[in-house]
């Protein structure tokens, strides 16, 4: 993907913006505000980390990007899709081309590795040849060939995680949105799953990672939104983990 910087060293590109937030603040009960006030564009196809002590805001963005909480104020658009004016018979269709990964896997746990998979494809009404072709192919991506009748309490975290990652790839979502992917597991398998996610990327699916994990991110010399106390602090496009965990 091609970019060019104008003389104030922004990024510039052809296409519009995946994600937009402008001026959005969300206040829970008894007034507490979990973001202030954040404007932040991403761009397709870009690998983006949000990272920031507890309590910083950074699973609400997630929140509020799939529409699971309303903003207090401001406006989100993602997927050139305003949130403000979608119905809520509309939101499905919008999580159709997001793919979310979380913490605790959330597999079911009375089906196998297939079966898990295969329940994002069915949820959109995929036909089922096209099924019996994709989540294959996807466990062969993440590795996982080997499992298909494996149930999840008969897999290792890592081995759960890929697999919570092929349910979130099958549908070739447009965004792919990791809410602390790696909270859960070792060294060596958070390295292998976030290999597996920087592939993603670059087969064109824009990342959005929440972290703790300093290592990774001071590593991989991504761009680096930081959070502190609901506030957007700093936005590097190569940047490091600024705070404590």
């Amino acid at each position: 993907m091609a970019y060019s910087y104008n003389i104030r060293n922004e990024f510039i590109d052809d296409e519009p913006p995946i994600i937009v937030l402008e001026n959005v603040s969300k206040s829970y009960q008894k007034g507490t505000e979990a973001v202030k006030n954040i404007s932040l564009k991403i761009r397709k196809g870009e690998f983006v980390f949000i990272v920031g002590n507890s309590g910083s805001g950074k699973s609400t963005l997630i929140k509020l990007m799939l529409k699971e909480v309303e903003p207090s104020s401001g406006k989100i658009y993602v997927n050139g899709k305003d949130l403000g004016r979608l119905r809520r018979g509309q939101v499905p269709k919008l999580r159709r081309n997001i793919g979310v990964v979380f913490q605790d896997f959330r597999l079911l746990k009375d089906r196998n590795v297939y079966e898990n998979v295969a329940f994002a494809q069915r949820v959109i009404e995929k036909p089922l040849k096209s099924i019996r072709e994709n989540v294959p192919a996807m466990l062969s991506i993440v590795g996982l060939s080997d499992k298909l009748n494996s149930l999840p309490r008969e897999l290792s975290g890592g081995e759960q995680q890929r697999v919570a990652l092929a349910r979130a790839l099958v549908n070739n979502p447009v965004l792919l949105l990791a809410d602390e992917p790696t909270g859960n597991l070792d060294p060596k398998n958070s390295w292998e799953i976030m290999a597996l996610l920087e592939e993603v990327n670059k087969r064109g699916t824009t990342v959005l990672v929440v972290t703790h994990n300093r290592e990774i991110v001071d590593a991989m010399q991504k761009r680096v939104i930081t959070m502190n106390k609901g506030i957007l602090v700093s936005d590097e496009q190569k940047g490091g983990y600024l705070y404590e965990n």
